[in-house]
C-alpha cells in the first residue's frame, strides 16, 4: 500500500489535566538533576562547561500544571496515523506530539511501550507528564514543558513524493522555534524523523534535546549501544564514568534493566566516529532500534530497577498488572545534565530513524559485550545502512522549509506573539495571528499601545507573565499600574535582578486592590533570602487577602489559586515553627480541597507539627494518594518516620535511591 496520513481518534482511560497553576514559577520544580561540585570537578572540560551552562533558575514564562487527579474516565484523544504496508505510527498532537504507538505489521509487534492509560504525574519541568511512547524533549534538563501541551500539526510534502506530518511550536523556556517532521517511505520498516531547532535571536542560546523512547521491559530485555563506557547518574546526584556492562563492579550486568535495584541513568560514551544508535532487544533478539545522523551524539538507558520504589513508580504511571518499561534515549550532548550553545542565527538539525531489529539471540545475550553490540550493529547496517540515513537527511533538508498544507492541530499562540513582535520569517513553521488567544491578548495591547491593560475589575487571578528582555523593556516603560508592576517584578526576578523585582512588587502593593499575587511573590523572595519569618508573614497575609478577594467568586482558576497558595503558605508557616498559623490557613481551605490527597499529606504534616503523631498516623492508615508527588520526592517516607518506627508501607514507598545516600 502507498503511505497514508489520516486523522483518527484514540480512546483511553484518562485523568483530566485540570487548570494551570496561576502562581508564577519563580523557582524550578526539578531539584533532582544536579550534581555536586566534587563530581563536576572530575568531568572532561567540555562536559563540565556544558553541565554548568545556563541551568534553569525559574520556570518562567511557563506555568505549572498540577491540577490533575487520579480518577480516569474514557476520553477521546485526537490522533494522526501514518501508515504503510510495514509500519503504523500513531501520533498525539495534543499531547506534545507524542508517538503513542509504532506497530510493525509483518511481525505483529508493538515496538514501543504503549501506555494503556493517560495518567499525568509530576515528572515534567512544569509538572504534568505521562509515560509511554516516543516523546520530544526540548528546553532544559528534564521532560519538556510541552509534554501535555498541544503542538501545531499539518501535512507537508515528503522527500519521497508522499506526505509527511510536521509538528512545530515555540519552546518558551529558551524562546526557540522547533519542528519535527515524520514520514514513512513506501515499503519502509523505519519511521524517519527530521528535527530542526532554530535560534532567531542575536545572542547565543542554551539548547537541549533528547528523544525519549519507552520500550517494553521484562527479564530478557537487554539494551545495546556502541560503547564500552557510560556516565552513571543516580538519584544520589553523582555523575561518574563506569564500564559497560558491569557498571558497578559487582558482577551485575545493568544493560538488563531489571537487574538493577534503583532507578538510574546510563549515558553511553559513544566514540565520535562510531555510528549513533541504541536498541532494546528481548530474549529472542527482537525489538526496537533507534539511529540518527551524527548531530544527535548522545545515547542513554534509563532503568527503574527491580526495587520497591521503582516498581511503585511504574504502577503509579499506569495501572497494576501492566508490563513495565525502560527508556532508551538520544540527545544533543553526552548527558542530559548539559545544555549546548546554539549560536545567533544558527540551527541544529538531524534525522532519526525508528524501526524493528532482529539479531542472533546467542550473540545478543552472550557474555562477550563487544560481540553482542557488534551483532546488533551489523544487523542494523543490514536493515538500514548508515549511508542511507545520511542520504535521507540530505534529501529532507530542502523540504524543511516547505510551507505546511492541511492543518491537523493547532498549538499555542505564543509563537504568533513573538512573530508579531519581531517580524521574524520562519519558513516551514508559520505562527499565524489567528492563533493568538486570551492569554496573549494583554501582551498584544502592550506591544501596540505601550500600556499593559488593567484587569483589576476582572474576576480572575493575573494571567501569565512574559520575561524575555524585550518584554521586560516594554514593561519598564509602560505606565506604572499595579498589574504592570507585578509582571515587571516577575520579569526582573527571572533576569536575576532580585532587589529590583522586590521594589517593583512593593510599589505595586501600595496601590493594588488585589494584594495577594504581590504578597506571594514577596514571600518567595523572603524565603530565598533566608528570611523565614518574614516569608511566613507574607504568605499568611497573602492567603488571607486571597480568601477575601475570592469571596462570592468561584471557578477553577480561583480554586487552583487557593490550593496552590494554601499549600505554599502552610509549608512556609510550618518552616517558621508557626503551627497555629498553618492551622488557620488549613481551616480556611474549602472542605473539598482538605479532603483531596494533596492536602491529606499536608494535614499529616500539620498534625506532626502540632505534636499529634497518632492523628498523623491515622491519616496514613486511612490511605491517601498525592497526585502530583514529585519525581524523587521522599516526603512520604520523612513524614512516616516522624509518626512510626515501622517500615514504610509499600503504598507510600517511592524511594529512588538507597537509604542514607
Amino acid at each position: 500500500m502507498a503511505t497514508t496520513v489520516r486523522r483518527a481518534v484514540l480512546t483511553l482511560p484518562a485523568a483530566p489535566l485540570g487548570p494551570e497553576n496561576p502562581l508564577p514559577g519563580l523557582r524550578p520544580l526539578d531539584e533532582q538533576h544536579a550534581i555536586d561540585e566534587r563530581s563536576r570537578a572530575g568531568l572532561p572540560r567540555d562536559m563540565a562547561r556544558q553541565v554548568g551552562y545556563e541551568p534553569l533558575r525559574t520556570l518562567l514564562p511557563v506555568r505549572v500544571l498540577d491540577g490533575y487527579g487520579r480518577e480516569r474516565t474514557p476520553t477521546d484523544l485526537d490522533a494522526i496515523v501514518i501508515e504503510n504496508d510495514r509500519l503504523r505510527a500513531t501520533v498525539l498532537p495534543g499531547l506534545g506530539g507524542r508517538v503513542h504507538s509504532l506497530f510493525h505489521k509483518p511481525t505483529g509487534r508493538e515496538l514501543l511501550y504503549r501506555n494503556p492509560v493517560f495518567q499525568p504525574a509530576d515528572f515534567a519541568l512544569n509538572g504534568a507528564w505521562f509515560s509511554g511512547g516516543l516523546e520530544w524533549n526540548i528546553g532544559a534538563t528534564g521532560h519538556t514543558t510541552l509534554s501535555c501541551a498541544p503542538l501545531h500539526a499539518a501535512i507537508v510534502p515528503a522527500p519521497d513524493g508522499g506526505d509527511m506530518v510536521r509538528l512545530w511550536e515555540w519552546e518558551r523556556l529558551r524562546d526557540l522555534p522547533f519542528q519535527v517532521d515524520l514520514w514513512l517511505p513506501a515499503d519502509s520498516d523505519f519511521l524517519y524523523v527530521g528535527v530542526r531547532i532554530r535560534n532567531p535571536h542575536e545572542r547565543t542560546v542554551p539548547t537541549y534535546w533528547w528523544s525519549n523512547i519507552a520500550v517494553p521491559e521484562d527479564e530478557g530485555t537487554r539494551v545495546l549501544a556502541p560503547a564500552d563506557e557510560a556516565w552513571h547518574f543516580g538519584y544520589e546526584r553523582s555523575l561518574r564514568r563506569v564500564p559497560v556492562p558491569d557498571s558497578c563492579g559487582d558482577g551485575v550486568d545493568r544493560t538488563y534493566p531489571l537487574r538493577g535495584d534503583y532507578p538510574a541513568d546510563y549515558f553511553y560514551e559513544v566514540p565520535q566516529d562510531a555510528r549513533k544508535w541504541i536498541a532494546a532487544l528481548d530474549a529472542d533478539g527482537r525489538g526496537l532500534v533507534q539511529t540518527s545522523t551524527d548531530q544527535l551524539r548522545g545515547r542513554k538507558l534509563f532503568l527503574w530497577g527491580a526495587g520497591r520504589g521503582g516498581r511503585r513508580w511504574q504502577q503509579w504511571l499506569t495501572e497494576p498488572g501492566t508490563p513495565g518499561y525502560a527508556e532508551i534515549q538520544a540527545g544533543l550532548a553526552r548527558t542530559q545534565l548539559e545544555h549546548v550553545p546554539l549560536e545567533a542565527g544558527a540551527e541544529f538539525s538531524w534525522l532519526e530513524a525508528y524501526g524493528p531489529l532482529a539479531a542472533d539471540p546467542r550473540a545478543v545475550h552472550g557474555e562477550d559485550w563487544a560481540a553482542a553490540r557488534a551483532e546488533a550493529g551489523a544487523r542494523l547496517e543490514d536493515a538500514l545502512p548508515r549511508a542511507r540515513v545520511d542520504a535521507a537527511y540530505e534529501a529532507w533538508r530542502p523540504y524543511a522549509d516547505h510551507e505546511p498544507g492541511e492543518s491537523f492541530a493547532t498549538g499555542s499562540g505564543w509563537g504568533a506573539l513573538e512573530v508579531l513582535r519581531s517580524g521574524l520569517k520562519l519558513p516551514g513553521t508559520p505562527f499565524g495571528e489567528v492563533t493568538l488567544g486570551e492569554q496573549q491578548k494583554p501582551w498584544v495591547e502592550l506591544l501596540r499601545s505601550g500600556t499593559f491593560p488593567d484587569s483589576s475589575d476582572e474576576a480572575a487571578p493575573p494571567g501569565p507573565s512574559l520575561v524575555a528582555p524585550h518584554w521586560r523593556d516594554m514593561l519598564e516603560t509602560a505606565p506604572a499600574e499595579p498589574l504592570t508592576e507585578y509582571h515587571l517584578g516577575v520579569a526582573q526576578w527571572h533576569a536575576g535582578d532580585l532587589a529590583q523585582a522586590v521594589r517593583s512588587w512593593e510599589r505595586g502593593l501600595q496601590v493594588s486592590p488585589s494584594r495577594w499575587p504581590l504578597l506571594r511573590c514577596l514571600a518567595v523572595a523572603d524565603r530565598d533570602a533566608g528570611n523565614v519569618g518574614r516569608a511566613a508573614d507574607h504568605y499568611a497575609e497573602a492567603f488571607e487577602d486571597l480568601c477575601r478577594e475570592r469571596r462570592d467568586r468561584d471557578g477553577e482558576a480561583w480554586t487552583a489559586a487557593t490550593a496552590a497558595l494554601g499549600r505554599e503558605a502552610i509549608a512556609a508557616l510550618l518552616a517558621a515553627g508557626r503551627a497555629d498559623g498553618a492551622r488557620t490557613v488549613w481551616d480556611a481551605l474549602p472542605s473539598a480541597l482538605r479532603g483531596s490527597g494533596r492536602f491529606r499529606l499536608v494535614e499529616a504534616q500539620l498534625l506532626v507539627a502540632e505534636g499529634d503523631k497518632e492523628g498523623a498516623r491515622a491519616v496514613f492508615d486511612a490511605g491517601f494518594e498525592v497526585p502530583d508527588l514529585r519525581e524523587g520526592a521522599e516526603v512520604l517516607g520523612e513524614v512516616w518516620a516522624a509518626v512510626s518506627d515501622e517500615p514504610l508501607p509499600d503504598a507510600y514507598d517511592y524511594r529512588m535511591r538507597p537509604a542514607g545516600e
